[in-house]
C-alpha cells in the first residue's frame, strides 16, 4: 500500500494527510449541521447534502491531485490566461450575476443550474499572476516604473472589482498580495505608499458609501457588522449569530456533546458553511477546535518551508501566496466564531459545505503540492550534479 501511495501520490505527505483528515472530519460536521436544510428543502431526507457534499469532496481531491501532476512552471504561463479571463469574469458578475443580501457574487453557467463565485477563480489567478510578475522583476524589484506598477495595478484591478460585494474576500486578497510584495522585496517605500493609498480609498468609500448608498449597497451591512462587534448588546438582533455561536462553543465544554449531538445548530444561520466552527466545537469539543487550528497552522508551516527550498522565487511565492490566503480565510473564519473578528462570510477551507469553493480551495492546494514536486526534483537534480562533478574532478 505504500509503494502505490509513493508511485501514485507525490509532493508533500504531510499536506495530504492534513487534507484528508479535514476532508473526513468535514463529511461528519456537515452531515450533523444540515439537519435542518434537509428537513426544510428535502422532506427530512438527511442523506441527501452528505451524498451531495461527498461528491464535491471527492471532485476536489481530483481536481487536486489532477493540479499537482502539472509541473509548477507552468502556471507562470497560466496564470496570464487565468488573469484575463479572470477580470471581464468579475466584471460581468457585479453587472450581471446572481444577486443575494444586494451581493452579486455568483454567475450562472449556462445551460445548467450550476452557479460559481468568480472571486474564487481571480483569488488563484491573481496569486499566481503575482508571482509571476516578482519572480519576473527580480533585477527591476526597486523600480516603481518597471516593478512596482506592473505588479499592483492587477491587484488594485482584481480587488477593486470584488470589493462592492464581497469586503472580506478583497481584504483577504490584498493582505495576501501585499505579504507576497513584501516577500518578493518590492521597495518598502512603495509599499508604505500602498498602504497609505490604502487608507485614503479607504476613507473615501467610506464618505461616498454614507452619502451615496447605492454606489455600494453592500456599506449598510459592512457598517451594522462592526457596530454589533463593538457592542455587548446580547438583545441585539444583529448579535444573534455571534451569541448562538458563543453558547455552542460554551456548551461544547473540552469534551464536546459527541457527533450529531449539536443542539445549536438548529439556531446558527448557515452552521454547515460560516459557522462551522462552533459547531465542531460544540460536538468535538474544545481540543478538537484547537486541533483544526493546528491543522491550518500546518498548512501555513509546509507551505512555507516549500517555499524557502524552491531554488526558483516563482516556486516560492506561488507555495507561500496559495497557503498563505488559506490559512489566513481560515483564521478569519474561526475568529469570527469565537467572536475575536466581525462576521463575514468567509468559510472554513475544505471544511465547510461548498461548491466552487472547495474545488477552486483544492486546487490552490494542489499547486502547493505541484511545487513541492518541482521543488523535490530540483533539488535531487542539483545533488547528482554536484556528485557528477566530484567524481569529475577526483
Amino acid at each position: 500500500m505504500s509503494e502505490l501511495f509513493n508511485i501514485k501520490i507525490k509532493g508533500d505527505k504531510v499536506i495530504w494527510m492534513m487534507v484528508c483528515a479535514l476532508s473526513i472530519i468535514s463529511l461528519l460536521v456537515v452531515y450533523s449541521s444540515t439537519g435542518t436544510l434537509a428537513y426544510k428543502f428535502q422532506s427530512g431526507n438527511t442523506e441527501y447534502y452528505l451524498i451531495k457534499h461527498a461528491f464535491i469532496l471527492i471532485f476536489g481531491l481530483t481536481l487536486m491531485y489532477a493540479t499537482h501532476k502539472i509541473k509548477y512552471t507552468y502556471f507562470s504561463g497560466i496564470s496570464i490566461i487565468a488573469i484575463i479571463i479572470a477580470i471581464p469574469l468579475l466584471a460581468l458578475t457585479l453587472l450581471k450575476g446572481s444577486n443575494l443580501n444586494e451581493a452579486s457574487r455568483w454567475l450562472s453557467v449556462p445551460g445548467t443550474s450550476l452557479t460559481f463565485q468568480t472571486s474564487d477563480f481571480a483569488k488563484l489567478a491573481l496569486i499566481m499572476y503575482v508571482s509571476r510578475v516578482l519572480s519576473h522583476k527580480q533585477d527591476k524589484i526597486t523600480s516603481f516604473k518597471e516593478a512596482f506598477i506592473p505588479v499592483v495595478i492587477p491587484v488594485i484591478i482584481v480587488c477593486g472589482l470584488i470589493l462592492p460585494a464581497n469586503f472580506s474576500t478583497a481584504a483577504v486578497l490584498f493582505v495576501t498580495c501585499f505579504v507576497m510584495m513584501f516577500i518578493g522585496r518590492i521597495s518598502y517605500k512603495h509599499l508604505g505608499a500602498l498602504l497609505g493609498a490604502g487608507i485614503i480609498a479607504g476613507l473615501l468609500i467610506l464618505s461616498v458609501g454614507k452619502y451615496a448608498p447605492k454606489v455600494f449597497p453592500r456599506f449598510g451591512t459592512w457598517m451594522k457588522r462592526i457596530e454589533n462587534f463593538s457592542s455587548n448588546d446580547k438583545d441585539n438582533k444583529g448579535n444573534f449569530q455571534v451569541e448562538q455561536s458563543k453558547i455552542a462553543i460554551a456548551t461544547g465544554g473540552v469534551l464536546g456533546k459527541g457527533p450529531g449531538n449539536s443542539s445549536q445548530r438548529n439556531f446558527l444561520p448557515h452552521p454547515y458553511s460560516d459557522f462551522i466552527y462552533a459547531v465542531i466545537i460544540e460536538e468535538y469539543g474544545l481540543f478538537f477546535g484547537v486541533l483544526i487550528v493546528l491543522l491550518y497552522l500546518i498548512l501555513l508551516f509546509r507551505g512555507t518551508k516549500i517555499a524557502t527550498q524552491s531554488p526558483r522565487m516563482f516556486g516560492s511565492l506561488l507555495a507561500f501566496g496559495c497557503a498563505f490566503s488559506l490559512t489566513f480565510q481560515a483564521m478569519i473564519n474561526m475568529a469570527v466564531a469565537t467572536n475575536l473578528f466581525p462576521v463575514t462570510g468567509q468559510p472554513l477551507p475544505m471544511l465547510s459545505m461548498g461548491g466552487t469553493s472547495i474545488w477552486f480551495t483544492s486546487i490552490g492546494i494542489g499547486v502547493i503540492l505541484s511545487v513541492s514536486v518541482g521543488v523535490k526534483s530540483e533539488l535531487e537534480k542539483n545533488k547528482t550534479q554536484a556528485l557528477e562533478k566530484e567524481v569529475e574532478l577526483a
